[in-house]
């Protein structure tokens, strides 16, 4: 007699069932259950171009991903002939593999909780790498973020792609999705349609450069907004300085008045002198 196999339920997936699905019905107004979006797939690509000259590559490439994933991946070849890049068709190009259901959820909590903290320098994933229809795409540089890989015992750096798959019908659908599952998103160029409805305060979208600059000025440098405002009286009072200064410049030419006026004066002071001049004279001569 054998004992039934009791299957355990990913822990993501029991938090999605239980909180995360009952949350994304009650922001977008679902009337029914599987309107939800929810996980589809998740597929892992490996690209491995040294693979037509020396076959270990291949071997070690699929042996990580294996690891990385824990299902044995498949083979990508070729499916034409290029001269340039010396391939022919058939060749192996890269492994890929597929994870579904449980272990699509398995992978999606090892990733977000234990791989990506362990990337260096980093900043927020991308909200942009959503396609429009749901789906998200996010490289990984390095393979060796995954603790699951001996770092000591690998022949090589590789990278890989990972897309995620869900069922929701637009990019804030599964960009809510993605937010409740947490992945750790950059806080600028969200998704349109976004809002704090999930406790996320939403960024502008590269499409709206209204609001881009509205939120450089609140947020960046408030010297764009001040320094207009502090300009505008600077350059406001030399054009009010200007009639100051004009009015001096037209009252130059009577400053000469005075001196006229002396001179003036000076020959009215000389007159009397003639007179008493020729006044003596005619005394004199009447003598």
């Amino acid at each position: 007699m054998t004992m039934p196999e009791t299957a355990t339920k990913a822990r993501l997936k029991t938090r999605y069932l239980e909180e995360i699905r009952p949350a994304l019905i009650e922001r977008f107004g679902y009337s029914s259950v599987m309107q939800a979006p929810k996980l589809e797939k998740i597929t892992l690509n490996m690209g491995v171009g040294l693979a037509k000259q020396d076959s270990k590559m291949l071997k070690a490439a699929q042996d990580q991903l294996a690891t990385i994933a824990g299902q044995q991946p498949s083979v990508r070849r070729a499916r034409k002939s290029i001269a340039a890049f010396k391939l022919r068709e058939g060749m192996p190009v890269g492994v890929a593999v597929t994870l579904r259901g449980e272990r699509g959820y398995e992978f999606l909590d090892r990733l977000v909780s234990i791989a990506i903290p362990r990337i260096r320098d980093f900043r927020g994933l991308s909200p942009r790498s959503f396609d429009g229809r749901g789906n998200y795409t996010l490289g990984v540089k390095e393979q060796i973020i995954f603790p699951e890989i001996d770092y000591d015992g690998i022949d090589q750096v590789r990278g890989l792609d990972i897309t995620i798959t869900t069922s929701a019908k637009t990019d804030a659908e599964a960009f809510a999705l993605l937010m409740a599952f947490g992945m750790p998103f950059s806080a600028k160029w969200r998704p349109r349609g976004f809002d704090e409805a999930i406790g996320v305060v939403s960024e502008p979208t590269d499409e709206d450069g209204a609001r881009v600059k509205a939120d450089e000025e609140q947020d960046g440098d408030p010297s764009t907004a001040s320094a207009a405002t502090v300009a505008e009286p600077e350059v406001a009072e030399p054009a009010q300085d200007e009639p100051e200064q004009a009015e001096p410049t037209a009252e130059e030419p009577e400053a000469p008045a005075p001196e006229a006026v002396q001179e003036t004066e000076a020959e009215q002071d000389d007159a009397p002198e003639d007179e008493d001049a020729a006044d003596t004279t005619e005394k004199e001569s009447t003598d």
